[in-house]
């Protein structure tokens, strides 16, 4: 991000008052806020209500190409991919996709971010992936995530990621936990390694439950850290980090600001955000960012400034009744002013870490509550 005393003091200038329209375009620039959205975002969108999904088919165009063009008709700059996309059904890279995609992006004025690595749509995937019981298909999910890591790279990505849907289990006995965890180890040390080798990132999203019943493999954010951690120690190199979806971490209830300290302190990189909403010990509702708690949410923003992240705050939202432009416009609108408030309260963070030291929440609230109460 840039921030500088200059930029810090249009707060209360140029950007006073409520964002919308041009000037959350000018925000984002000014303060170089880097602002992504999956490509799913841009609808349809289906459900297990309803299978079949929200919006007929002669009502939306569900191209990738016509997903691309909503993303940027949204005023976003980045866009997110999962690598099934651009393969068949026998997950087979198909080249002219590869190339198109690249082009339509470039086009529509978009830079690529972010390769998501899709091991959880297809039923092959469902008793796992890269945690499977058969070894066969671990090795045919890792052969997916080393062709994901080459895709990223010609279309331009920075980062790939592994969202391990289908791994983990629906019920006590069902696995042995130190196998599993074995495994999912072993595969982030071959991507990781790979994807290195390629000069990008590497992270692991966490999740508590859903699709799985019981627990996901990687349940918690601090797992996640844990498991990046040791992988990295294995590769001898510091490539894999996190992803965090800041919906997920409303589904365990967690704080979502304190673990970004808690990884810069453990020395695992932070690669990519999700920032939708969810309610709190809830599912991953996927709504639009900042229909939520919002002294929350902007004490994540703050977290996120105050430890040095750089990289994409991208939206992974499934809006399923609303037009998928407004909705993607507004969780960048809202975002936008949730951060003017986060970075309101960082250009004074000298006062607030003076109220802090003293233990009196009664002082730290005095400190913010004009920059979160107010436009």
């Amino acid at each position: 991000m840039n921030l500088s005393a200059k930029n810090l003091s249009k707060l209360d200038t140029a950007y006073k008052g409520y964002l919308e329209g041009r000037k959350v375009d000018a925000f984002l620039a000014e303060f170089g806020v880097k602002f992504a959205a999956g490509h799913w975002c841009a609808g349809p969108f289906a459900d297990r209500f309803a299978p079949g999904g929200y919006t007929r088919a002669d009502e939306l165009d569900a191209s990738i190409f016509a997903q691309i063009k909503r993303v940027a008709k949204a005023g976003i700059k980045g866009i997110e991919f999962h690598e099934n996309v651009f393969t068949d059904a026998k997950f087979r890279k198909i080249p002219s996709m590869v190339r198109k995609v690249r082009e339509a992006t470039k086009r529509a004025g978009l830079t690529a971010t972010n390769m998501n690595m899709n091991l959880w749509t297809d039923p092959y995937w469902k008793a796992g992936s890269v945690c499977s019981y058969d070894q066969s298909v671990r090795q045919a999910a890792i052969s997916v995530a080393m062709q994901a890591v080459e895709i990223a790279k010609k279309v331009g990505c920075s980062s790939v990621a592994l969202w391990p849907g289908a791994d983990g289990w629906d019920y006590n006995f069902e696995v042995n936990y130190g196998a599993i965890l074995d495994r999912f180890i072993d595969a982030c040390a071959v991507i990781s390694r790979r994807a290195a080798n390629e000069g990008l990132k590497f992270g692991t999203e966490a999740k508590l439950h859903e699709p799985r019943e019981g627990n996901m493999v990687v349940a918690t954010s601090q797992k996640a850290m844990l498991i990046a951690a040791e992988v990295n120690r294995i590769t001898g190199v510091r490539n894999m980090g996190i992803a965090i979806d800041y919906g997920h971490e409303q589904m365990y209830g967690y704080e979502p600001a304190d673990n970004l300290y808690l990884a810069k302190r453990m020395g695992v990189p932070v690669v990519n955000f999700h920032i939708n909403n969810a309610k709190t010990h809830s599912n991953d509702e996927d709504r639009v960012t900042g229909t939520g708690d919002n002294w929350r949410l902007a004490d994540f923003c703050y977290a996120a400034v105050d430890t040095g992240y750089d990289g994409w705050f991208g939206e992974d939202q499934f809006t399923y009744r609303m037009e998928p432009v407004q909705a993607m416009s507004l969780s960048r609108e809202f975002f936008a002013n949730v951060m003017k408030k986060a970075l309101l309260i960082y250009r004074d963070r000298g006062k607030l870490l003076k109220a802090q030291a003293t233990g009196d929440s009664g002082r730290t609230i005095e400190v913010v509550k004009r920059a979160l109460m107010q436009g």
